[in-house]
């Protein structure tokens, strides 16, 4: 080559050096379910973690409820183009479990790309939900909620009632409707997840079981058990409530909380998660406290069960891309970021650091009530309030509702809806088994 061809070529190789950008990011695609102000908070944190470094892109999208998320990434992960990170209701645990070469267990993610991977730093009850009978952690604990019980202090204080004393027997409960449907209020109460609330949550509250092999934990071959005396007692004692005008049936899952914002309901029983969205946007004071119970019954009140969602790391991508997803899961963990998240929405601190964090802050001591899903979590479990994680569980919770509002509509007993249920659950319960063997 001569000089001066030499000297091109090295000018050109020069320009295609300046003219090249700064390494392209890695897009990491995460599908999600959350709206609102919830919504808000899943964009936000891909903003802070973008904004942090240079290497990775978080892309969140919506993609619908959990259940359709799920369908969707089903079908995408079918034709070859999951998203990367996949948020997963609780319900859809075993499923995701038995999918088998579908999902990169997180604790494998974590540690390929360097990061120790320490389960224990997680709240016991929200680790070992999503930790196989083998030990491994499969998913990212996120939006961690439980079961709380939110009322109106206006309302109550128009009623008469103790506005700092929230009902803590379901008797107590009845009590409290009566005089706010007494002072003109035409929903007393109404509950939201109705299947989650009042049978799941309930049987681990009451520490009975709500399904056999500890709730499914133990084992495919789990059965339905939501048909004990207790069970039918509390679902009479609604049924009746509901006859006496007392508590009003506003639908499936979270479409009831809308009735509380707007000040229609003046109790209710939803997920800590819901907390961001009353405090934005209620235009009334209101209080937490812990879920009601019946105090006859011996080791009442145990402890909640999970709910909310976590993040499954989907198969097939690149090396680089599961650094990215990694890199993306250690910002979350950080106790600055737990606390600030748990804070804003009122899903639980996933992390022991950063319960104590938001402790120290006074948060707790400024906005009572706020530490009632932690302090109902935190609490030493049982056999029997590990957590619920059956198969089809999705398709359980579609029959619990189809029973419960039959039971509302005063179409069925409290015990036919609930036999109803096991024996349908229990049909579910046993295709599952067969196809997971």
């Amino acid at each position: 080559m001569n000089f001066q061809r030499r000297a091109m070529a090295i000018a050109a190789i020069t320009a295609a050096a300046f003219s090249v950008p700064a390494q392209a990011q890695t897009e990491i695609q995460w599908w999600h379910s959350m709206t609102a102000v919830n919504g808000e908070w899943v964009n936000d944190l891909a903003k802070e973690f973008n904004a942090s470094q240079k290497d990775y892109k978080i892309m969140p999208t919506f993609k619908g409820t959990y259940d359709e998320s799920m369908t969707a990434a089903v079908a995408a992960f079918r034709a070859g183009n999951a998203p990367h990170i996949l948020q997963v209701f609780e319900v859809g645990t075993a499923t995701m479990m038995a999918s088998k070469g579908a999902v990169v267990p997180v604790g494998k993610v974590m540690t390929d790309a360097g990061y120790k991977f320490d389960p224990k730093v997680y709240i016991p009850a929200v680790a070992g939900y999503y930790t196989s009978p083998a030990g491994q952690m499969l998913s990212f604990p996120f939006n961690s909620s439980t079961t709380v019980f939110y009322y109106n202090k206006d309302a109550f204080k128009a009623a008469g009632l103790d506005t700092e004393k929230a009902p803590a027997t379901w008797a107590e409960v009845a009590l409290a409707a009566a005089k706010l449907k007494a002072s003109g209020h035409k929903c007393p109460i109404s509950l939201s997840w109705q299947g989650w609330t009042q049978l799941e949550s309930f049987s681990a509250w009451h520490n009975v079981e709500f399904a056999s092999k500890q709730n499914g934990l133990a084992g495919l071959d789990a059965r339905m058990k939501v048909n004990t005396p207790l069970h039918i007692r509390h679902i009479e004692n609604l049924a009746n409530m509901a006859k006496q005008g007392l508590f009003v049936y506003k639908g499936r899952g979270n479409v009831p909380e809308a009735s509380f914002v707007s000040g229609e309901c003046a109790m209710m029983t939803t997920s800590s998660g819901f907390y961001g969205n009353v405090k934005k946007n209620a235009k009334f004071a209101f209080g937490l406290a812990p879920l009601p119970y019946y105090q006859d019954v011996p080791g009442a009140p145990q402890n909640t069960v999970i709910g909310g969602a976590s993040l499954w790391v989907m198969a097939g991508k690149k090396a680089e891309e599961y650094k990215g997803i990694a890199k993306f899961f250690d910002f979350l963990s950080k106790p600055e970021v737990q606390s600030a998240s748990h804070k804003r929405t009122g899903y639980l601190p996933i992390t022991t650091a950063a319960y104590q964090l938001t402790e120290k802050s006074g948060f707790y001591k400024e906005n009572p009530g706020t530490d009632v899903a932690v302090t109902q979590m935190v609490r030493k479990v049982t056999d029997k309030s590990r957590g619920i994680r059956l198969g089809n569980y999705v398709q359980i919770r579609a029959i619990e509702d189809e029973e419960l509002e039959q039971v509302w509509a005063g179409k069925k007993t409290a015990k036919e809806a609930l036999d109803a249920i096991v024996k349908r659950g229990n049909e579910q319960l046993e295709r599952f088994e067969k196809a997971n063997k």
